[in-house]
């Protein structure tokens, strides 16, 4: 009988599935991450490996399963595994695209919403020590309509924002390697101008582009020192394409009014001067966490392994 290694608990559809091909599944349930040590001694013997992107699958891990046939990544990133080392040993790595555009687009929207309207900083103030009530120029947020949304990576995940913020009256811009069709600028109003002048004009910076040698910190000194000192910073993609130390001294500074964080160059490790301003959100990297976002997922990597098992190619191979 086949056999399955899951490196974490996901949801029991996915498992239905697996069962119903008449796989043999063995499940990670230990408490925190699977340690590579324990990954090398589990995989031995396995035929299929499903992973999420916080377990790292590398060259050690490959060798260790001479069996592998495919690494399915429960998650549209998938810098987490050597895609290139498995290619070379005839493994395909699948990752999990689009099922989680609509989840990442609302968590993306919401941090806007919540950074120019102050309302962490108001959740901690009335925990604290509360307001003394109503007046005109108290806690000033500001108004996203109007306002200039620069999009970095106008995929998938992008154009949902711009559909989204486009409904907020914000007029979008994005940068990206190659200029979309026209017909689809114009579901948006969108337009196609350069990184440095999507950084210069933009009152709102979101970045949604994928982790390669290009993008890694992508965003640093110098274009903080070139962003409006109004403007704000989101960031849903991963967190190596902004230069944390960077960012932090930014803000510290007053080069942008704020942040919103959902991953980390670091991750999961937070640096702890974030924790200390107001003008900063920290979500534990939760864009795609909801229960349709990660049903989805899970119906993609167990499909996949089930394909393979019945000799079909998988889909949405990466490497």
């Amino acid at each position: 009988m086949a056999s399955v290694l899951v490196t974490a608990a996901i949801p029991q559809s996915a498992l239905a599935i697996l069962k119903e091909a008449g796989l043999e599944i063995d499940v990670y349930t230990g408490s925190g991450l699977i340690t590579k040590e324990e990954l090398v001694k589990r995989i031995a013997g396995k035929d299929y490996l499903i992973t999420p992107l916080s377990t790292q699958v590398d060259r050690d891990v490959i060798d260790a399963d001479p069996n592998l046939k495919i690494i399915a990544n429960y998650g549209a990133g998938f810098n987490n595994i050597d895609a290139a080392y498995a290619r070379q040993k005839g493994i395909p790595v699948t990752n999990t695209p689009e099922v989680s555009t609509v989840s990442t687009a609302e968590v993306t929207t919401g941090l806007m919403i919540t950074l120019a309207h102050r309302m962490v900083e108001g959740d901690k103030l009335m925990r604290t020590k509360g307001f003394d009530g109503w007046s005109p120029l108290f806690f000033l947020g500001h108004e996203l309509s109007g306002k200039t949304l620069g999009i970095v990576g106008m995929g998938q995940i992008g154009q949902a924002v711009a559909k989204r913020m486009k409904a907020f009256d914000m007029n979008i811009i994005y940068s990206q390697r190659t200029r979309l069709d026209p017909a689809i600028e114009a579901q948006f109003d969108a337009k196609f101008v350069s990184l440095e002048e999507l950084i210069k004009t933009s009152d709102v910076l979101s970045l949604h582009c994928p982790l390669n040698d290009q993008t890694h910190h992508m965003i640093g000194a110098p274009q903080f020192k070139q962003m409006k000192s109004s403007a704000y910073l989101i960031n849903a993609a991963r967190g190596p394409v902004i230069d944390e130390a960077a960012l932090l001294a930014a803000l510290k500074a007053g080069e942008l009014a704020g942040a919103a964080l959902d991953v980390y160059e670091a991750e999961p490790n937070v640096d702890d001067g974030f924790k200390a301003l107001d003008n900063v959100i920290l979500t534990p990297h939760v864009g795609n966490a909801t229960v349709e976002a990660r049903d989805a997922m899970a119906a993609i990597v167990a499909k996949n392994t089930v394909r393979v098992d019945q000799g079909q190619e998988p889909l949405h191979i990466v490497n």
